[in-house]
């Protein structure tokens, strides 16, 4: 089967009643997640600018002597965010820095969780696509909950640590741009192809396609990442990635036990 009809098998699949069904779970939960955590991150903005330290000394000369006065002022509360906000410009861009850097990690923790939520429902969609084009093709799979459990903390783990290696890079103009996606990139990767291999394949056939088809996987998933960095689009577009990988492991395994 070429890419050009995977790709469109796949959206006719995505269309159908029961998987736009299996749409609607991780689109609500996800954006209930997200809705919680941009409000607790721009509300932590906002607290860290709820206190501010104000010291200044001050140097005067009385009868030839000199005096040092020093002032150490603190403004709490709601003091700072009043000052701010008292001005247009300052308003703006205190309201601006905080959301914008709120609305960016949401944007990036919600394809964290969207990918954990469908993984749950991968097993049904998997099993839906066997049965409306695959009958031929035994979904054995090659893995238990324990073995997932620890992959997705080592992939985790392994992400937060690329997070810390490419730090430096963060500073860079452009460059910081593929920089900050890599660490989540990388996770997305491994938890997508593990999700539908591991209900398909026996490890030995997840073992050639990784390594056969291995660009031909990163290219995909990359194209399904990018997809993702639009914002809402990986809640609608979660199950949509199952199915179009799914499809493309489908044939690939269905190739490996004709020979």
């Amino acid at each position: 089967m070429s890419e050009k009809n995977i790709l469109l098998l796949s959206i006719k699949d995505f269309l159908t009643p029961k998987m736009l069904k299996y749409s609607i779970l991780p689109l609500i939960i996800s954006l209930i997640v997200m809705y919680i955590l941009f409000f607790i991150i721009a509300g932590i903005g906002i607290e860290q600018l709820g206190t501010l330290n104000i010291q200044s000394t001050q140097t005067t000369i009385e009868n030839g002597i000199p005096h040092t006065e020093s002032i150490d002022a603190k403004l709490e509360g709601s003091a700072i965010i009043q000052f701010l906000m008292s001005y247009a410009i300052t308003s703006w861009l205190a309201t601006f820095f905080i959301y914008a850097i709120g609305g960016f990690l949401t944007i990036y923790i919600s394809i964290f969780v969207a990918v954990i939520i469908i993984g749950f429902l991968t097993p049904f969609i998997l099993r839906e696509l066997q049965a409306r084009h695959y009958m031929d093709v035994e979904m054995i799979g090659h893995s238990n909950i324990l073995y997932s459990i620890f992959l997705a903390l080592k992939w985790a783990a392994t992400m937060i640590l690329l997070f810390i290696l490419l730090i430096p890079f963060y500073f860079i103009p452009l460059i910081n741009i593929v920089a900050l996606n890599i660490p989540l990139y990388y996770f997305f990767h491994k938890m997508l192809t593990f999700d539908v291999s591991s209900n398909i394949s026996t490890k030995e056939e997840d073992k050639q396609i990784s390594f056969f088809s291995a660009n031909s996987l990163r290219v995909k998933t990359l194209a399904l990442y990018l997809i993702s960095l639009v914002p809402f689009a990986i809640f609608f577009g979660a199950v949509f990635y199952v199915i179009y990988l799914g499809h493309t492991y489908f044939t690939e395994v269905k190739k490996i036990r004709e020979v």
